[in-house]
């Protein structure tokens, strides 16, 4: 349960090598979070990620996770919820993709939107049930600025997140009153994603086998001087997503002035932006 300043004492983060599922953890942790799951494919990364929370205090324990997997979602995640309450489930798993690639590969754009999109949706209603069932709880949901509008440099990914974006919006809905608190995050560019972003591309090109999870997605494929201007950290992400518990807010933009770019950004007229150097 939570403690008496609302902040979560137990968390489950889907996609366990996160940097943002990473740094909103250790904040946590340093705000009295004592237990922490880590739902991500085996690997060493996953591993050694377990181990620096540790070294934090928290009790860290690793579930298998499996984006691609959808079958096997309510079986391995709902054993976490047997184990105890969870008061924070941080969806953050995601992958990239490669515009170029994924245009003349339609199977690789598939892999895009089955782990953005269809993985989410399932391991996200496993979630909601699990916590509608215990009665209380929240469910972040890593978005991104890149599903408010289609743009040619990304717009695979982007429509990944869109769908996602509108889904999460849905099941806040859906859970509103039942004592489960949702909220969609929507960062900008992040910096500290580009070396992850190579690893996925590597992963999704067959070098590693099916990409599942790791990588966060937030931000863009593609940035342009908008994005770059307002990039962003996984520190800040993860401020910001503990400020939006604390307010039970429903949507959070990373950093807040997106909002008011993304929205002169989703009005504009469609000739007009497709000149944007965005």
């Amino acid at each position: 349960m939570k403690d008496a300043f609302g902040a979560p004492q137990s968390l489950l983060v889907l996609g366990g090598t996160s940097a943002i599922g990473l740094a909103t953890a250790r904040r946590l942790i340093a705000r009295r979070a004592r237990t922490v799951w880590l739902a991500g494919r085996p690997s060493p990364a996953l591993a050694e990620a377990a181990d620096s929370l540790r070294a934090l205090g928290a009790d860290v324990r690793v579930v298998p996770f499996d984006a691609l997997d959808p079958e096997s979602h309510a079986e391995r995640l709902g054993k976490v919820f047997t184990e105890g309450d969870i008061d924070l489930v941080l969806l953050a798993f995601g992958v990239p993709g490669d515009q170029a690639r994924d245009e003349s590969d339609p199977l690789a754009a598939v892999r895009v939107a089955q782990t953005n999109y269809t993985g989410a949706v399932s391991a996200g209603l496993v979630c909601a049930q699990a916590l509608q069932a215990q009665g209380h709880g929240s469910l972040v949901v890593l978005s991104s600025v890149a599903g408010e509008r289609a743009r040619r440099a990304d717009f695979v990914y982007g429509s990944s997140k869109a769908g996602l974006d509108a889904f999460t919006q849905g099941l806040g809905d859906a859970l509103y009153g039942t004592g489960v608190h949702v909220m969609v995050v929507r960062p900008g560019s992040v910096r500290a994603r580009a070396s992850a972003r190579a690893s996925a591309r590597a992963k999704a090109s067959g070098a590693e086998g099916p990409v599942s999870e790791g990588p966060v997605s937030e931000g863009s494929a593609s940035e342009g001087p908008v994005e770059a201007a307002l990039a962003t950290t996984p520190e800040a992400v993860a401020t910001a997503i503990e400020l939006g518990l604390r307010r039970r807010s429903e949507t959070v933009w990373v950093p807040g002035a997106l909002r008011v770019v993304m929205t002169a950004v989703r009005h504009m007229p469609r000739p007009l932006f497709r000149r944007l150097p965005m």
